[in-house]
């Protein structure tokens, strides 16, 4: 439907609006540059004309917004809603393997201690993560990393934290194998899992045949994480037209997180995330809890301090934040507020080629508090409804609830 003349003048009245406030703001921004100042806040009545302006201005569609605040050579792309699930044409989608995969990914009897299963980690109640600073492993070992959700793991690349995972199937195998985590053995899975008469008959209505391997169980499992995805957040709701599902502090902080507070630089795409690998300063290089990151993979020395950009969905759900686990999310945005930590080389580091090097994108915001607050209600608007997902009924072990 073609928009009246009154609604054409609102919408030319709101990029009047936005064009003055784009130039404060990016004087702003350079003096918070310059100076590390903070910008000034705003009277509650300007905070609503300016929300007023860009809830008409993100109403448009996304290719008339705003070009977003990010350095050159930034290959970034719109936030937006979720694009279908594709599986791959190694590993196709059918109910019988999904509801194979979401058996085995409660089954504890496919870890060496029979006491750990996927769920532990990722549990659907916890936003499919387990709600600790790291999780615990096999033994009760303290993990050193977080355990990210699985939640839109359908849309990722790479895997882990340091990407040594290529694919989902991959990453679910490496988990079962991994010592320090489910602590099983090639041989152990398959002979567990062969040994159930249920699992026998599952395996051959997902695979057509009911012989069980390793790599058939890692596939299952994907089968099913890759059909956990929602996106029936408010974010989402808004771009297929609810223009007042958001509130106006998520309004602002959409405009925000796009713009002054330079987030596209790594958050953006569906997923508010490049997937990419990017040091942050918390490497804690040379000191109690090192971890190297990504370059404990590649061997390359500028991977040092390297993790992957995590997905900011749900964000709000999967506290506590970061490979470490370490925060929360008003202490994160304190600290991309003020560019992150900057290690400083001490005296025998001087010539060390591995001395970590944080991103360039990060530099201080000179953000206020009303800007932070703004950041952290939009968010919020990436929350996922709450949805309760039953596990299933273990073949030989006990009944679903």
């Amino acid at each position: 439907m073609r928009p009246n003349s009154f609604q054409r003048r609102c919408t030319l009245s709101a990029l009047l609006l936005l064009g003055a406030l784009t130039a404060s703001a990016k004087a702003q921004v350079a003096t918070a540059d310059a100076k590390r100042a903070v910008r000034p806040e705003q009277t509650d009545l300007a905070r609503q004309a300016r929300a007023e302006g860009l809830r008409a201005v993100y109403s448009q569609k996304p290719d008339t917004w705003p070009v977003p605040h990010v350095d050159e050579g930034v290959q970034w792309k719109e936030i937006g809603l979720l694009p279908e699930v594709v599986h791959p044409a190694a590993n196709p989608h059918n109910q019988a393997k999904e509801s194979l995969g979401k058996a085995l990914f409660f089954d504890p009897r496919l870890s060496g201690s029979g006491q750990i299963a996927c769920a532990s980690c990722h549990d659907p109640d916890l936003a499919w993560t387990d709600g600790r600073t790291t999780s615990f492993g096999h033994a009760r070992k303290m993990l050193a990393r977080n355990a990210p959700t699985t939640r839109f793991a359908a849309h990722q690349e790479k895997f882990f934290w340091d990407g040594r995972a290529e694919s989902l199937e991959e990453q679910a195998v490496a988990v079962l194998l991994n010592p320090d985590e489910m602590h099983a053995s090639r041989d152990h899975v398959v002979k567990t899992v062969a040994s159930i008469t249920a699992y026998q008959k599952q395996f051959g209505e997902a695979f057509g045949d009911e012989e069980v391997t390793l790599e058939r169980v890692g596939q299952a499992i994907a089968c099913f994480e890759r059909m956990t995805v929602n996106g029936r957040s408010r974010f989402d709701a808004f771009l297929k037209g609810k223009s007042d599902v958001m509130s106006d502090a998520a309004i602002r902080g959409m405009d925000l997180f796009r713009r002054e507070a330079r987030c596209m630089n790594c958050h953006h795409g569906p997923l508010l995330s490049d997937g990419k690998f990017h040091d942050v300063g918390l490497s804690y290089y040379g000191r109690k809890y090192e971890d190297l990151g990504r370059f404990e993979i590649t061997g390359e020395a500028n991977d040092v301090g390297r993790f992957r950009t995590p997905v900011l969905r749900d964000v709000t759900s999967t506290e506590p934040l970061m490979h470490n686990g370490l925060f929360h999310l008003q202490g994160v945005l304190n600290m991309y507020n003020a560019g992150m930590p900057t290690l400083k080389r001490k005296e025998h580091q001087q010539d060390d080629a591995r001395f970590p090097t944080k991103s360039p994108h990060l530099k201080p915001l000179g953000l206020n508090r009303q800007d932070l607050e703004d950041l952290a209600a939009f968010l919020s608007s990436l929350e996922e409804p709450k949805l309760r997902v039953r596990p299933p009924e273990l073949p030989g072990l006990h009944a679903a609830p």
